[in-house]
């Protein structure tokens, strides 16, 4: 029963994506739900959109694979590795277990003076070889420490390594995983469960902020987790059909989601999903974006394309404020003026103060 149920849903899901794909990333293609009658319904209210909502999170794991169940959270078992203060911020090198035999490591930054519970942000890498070292500050490049300068306006961050970075090794493909992006999704949410342990982290005000692969994952994450009230997302995405003319081979790697290119032959017309999707699944929450007028990943024009079809459904559940663009004159950058905007959308969103 179960089987055929899921048969039918993923066969609707397929009819309606052809729909969608005959729309690219025309406008009115994401305010559409497949009803219960298996036909296009029109999203009207927040009642059909979290109908079209569920559809989407089923197209992504489509690509994917499924999210592993969460209904029984496994003990996280931190083990601190190193523990230092530095100008007044304490950097504790750390590991937490997502599985068995499988432990994530991370840093986390917790300031000195706090005195009452404050929000936790989820720092996540670019591609460089020190992951989780960048944002954390012990290396790489200045513009990407956000964890540390977050740390520094008095939040409590927390900067794990991605798969295969850093400290990291660990192969998704012969533990049962479809795709790395999946397997990111769900360490990124075993921390946001270390993030909310902690007692001096306000469990309700969770942020992400990440730049590039750290950029999409972000989206990614949020997507799936509602824990996440607030995310910044710098140079992370493009609309599929702009990604290098269409090529889609760049996510299609083993660091991504192979299936892009053995089942979908890296070309954006077959695909389930696209970015529109992504941020609309994340509406009606805030969210800030880096699209530089220069980044090569990431073509700019293409952003515009999904944050605009993204926008219907904001201003369908009546928060079209909360998608905000910023185009620097930068390429694939997160420059210092764009950052802290950033940091006070942040500030704004999860309603923290300067020390």
């Amino acid at each position: 029963m179960r089987i055929s149920s899921k048969i039918k849903r993923i066969t609707g899901l397929l009819i309606l994506s052809l729909y969608l794909i005959s729309c690219k990333v025309d406008t009115s293609g994401l305010l559409y739900y497949l009803n219960s009658n298996g036909k296009p319904g029109k999203v009207r209210n927040q009642a059909t959109w979290d109908r079209r909502y569920l559809q989407i999170l089923d197209s992504m794991q489509i690509v994917m694979g499924p999210l592993p169940d969460r209904t029984i959270r496994k003990a996280l078992n931190q083990q601190n590795l190193e523990d230092t203060i530095i100008n007044g911020i304490r950097r504790i090198k750390l590991t937490y277990e997502v599985e068995n035999n499988d432990r994530v490591p991370a840093y986390l930054l917790i300031p000195e003076n706090i005195s009452k519970p404050v929000p936790g942000i989820l720092c996540l890498h670019q591609t460089t070889s020190i992951g989780k070292g960048e944002p954390a500050g012990v290396g790489g490049n200045p513009d990407l420490d956000y964890a540390w300068e977050l740390a520094e306006r008095g939040y409590i961050t927390l900067a794990p390594d991605y798969p295969n970075f850093g400290d990291y090794v660990f192969n998704p493909y012969v533990n049962g995983y479809i795709s790395a992006t999946m397997k990111g999704i769900r360490n990124h949410m075993a921390a946001i469960d270390l993030l909310q342990s902690l007692p001096q982290v306000d469990p309700e005000r969770i942020g992400c902020i990440g730049h590039s692969l750290g950029g999409h994952n972000s989206l990614f994450l949020a997507a799936f987790d509602k824990r996440i009230k607030a995310v910044v997302t710098s140079c992370g995405f493009t609309s599929f059909f702009k990604y290098y003319n269409g090529d889609l081979k760049g996510w299609s790697h083993k660091g991504y989601m192979p299936l892009i290119a053995s089942k979908y032959n890296a070309d954006p017309e077959k695909m389930p999903f696209d970015f529109p999707e992504v941020l609309a699944a994340i509406a009606p929450r805030p969210v800030f974006i880096n699209a530089p007028l220069h980044d090569s990943n990431f073509d700019n024009t293409g952003v515009h394309d999904c944050v605009n079809a993204a926008r219907q459904v904001y201003e369908v559940l009546g928060s079209s404020d909360k998608i905000i663009l910023k185009t620097p004159d930068a390429p694939h950058e997160f420059p210092p003026a764009v950052r802290n905007e950033a940091y006070l959308f942040l500030e704004k969103e999860l309603s923290v103060k300067n020390p």
